[in-house]
């Protein structure tokens, strides 16, 4: 399974959700990068990213995005492909 990488702040529902969703896909151990306790991070982020909310998830290398396009991957079927790559 892929390593799975994903920037947080904690009173983000976003953030549960995605998490939530990644648990009920079968990842029990994922990075976890909170933006709220580490500023350089949250730079580091929209550096890499382009984005300036949370969540921002990786799987491997790829930057999947927030959770509306984990969710989207869902739902098209490709998230379990990702995560098995």
């Amino acid at each position: 399974m892929q390593q799975v990488t994903i920037y947080t702040k904690e009173t983000c529902p976003y953030c549960t959700m995605a998490k939530n969703l990644l648990k009920q896909k079968g990842v029990t151990e994922f990075k976890e990068i909170r933006i709220d306790l580490d500023p350089a991070q949250k730079e580091k982020m929209v550096e890499i990213t382009g984005r300036m909310t949370v969540p921002q998830i990786f799987i491997g290398t790829t930057h999947v995005g927030g959770f509306d396009d984990l969710s989207a991957l869902t739902k098209a079927g490709k998230l379990d492909e990702l995560l098995s790559q």
